[in-house]
C-alpha cells in the first residue's frame, strides 16, 4: 500500500515596484511550511517507510524502500533519523535521493530529518522486495 504525498510548492515572490528590490536581484523564499498545529500526520517507522515509497531511484523505476536502501528509521516528536545506503559507493545520485527523501518528509510536517548514508552492510540485489525484483525482471 502506498501513501499519497502531496508536495508543497515553493513560491518565490518579488515585488517589482519596490525600489530596494529593483536594485537587488535577490528573490526571497516565502514561508511554505505548515504550522505545527495544522499537521495531523503521525510519524512512525511504518508511515515514514510508506512516504518514502514515493522516492524513486532516478536510474531505476523502483522506490528506495523496495530497493532495500533504507536500513533503519527512528522517529520522535516529528524528528526523523534515517540510516540508508546506496546501490554503489560511487552513486552520483546519492545527494538527489537523500534530498528527495527529506523533501517528502518535510512536506508531511517533519521538524528535522537526518539522513545518514552508511555502507555496512553493503547493499546487494537480495535486499530488494519481491515487487522490485519483479519490476526489474529478476
Amino acid at each position: 500500500m502506498y501513501t499519497k504525498v502531496t508536495m508543497k510548492k515553493i513560491i518565490f515572490k518579488k515585488n517589482i515596484n519596490d525600489a530596494e528590490t529593483k536594485k537587488d536581484s535577490e528573490v526571497k523564499l516565502t514561508n511554505f511550511k505548515k504550522k505545527e498545529e495544522e499537521s495531523d500526520f503521525i510519524f512512525t517507522e511504518s508511515t515514514v517507510l510508506d512516504a518514502l515509497k514515493n522516492v524513486m531511484d532516478p536510474e531505476l523505476p523502483v522506490s528506495i524502500v523496495d530497493l532495500g536502501l533504507i536500513y533503519s528509521v527512528q522517529t520522535e516528536d516529528n524528528n526523523i533519523s534515517i540510516k540508508m545506503t546506496l546501490t554503489t559507493p560511487g552513486c552520483s545520485m546519492g545527494n538527489a535521493i537523500s534530498k528527495q527523501a527529506e523533501n517528502v518528509l518535510y512536506a508531511l510536517g517533519a521538524k528535522n530529518v537526518i539522513i545518514e548514508i552508511i555502507w555496512d552492510p553493503p547493499w546487494n540485489p537480495n535486499m530488494m522486495s519481491d515487487e522490485a525484483k519483479s519490476k526489474l525482471g529478476m
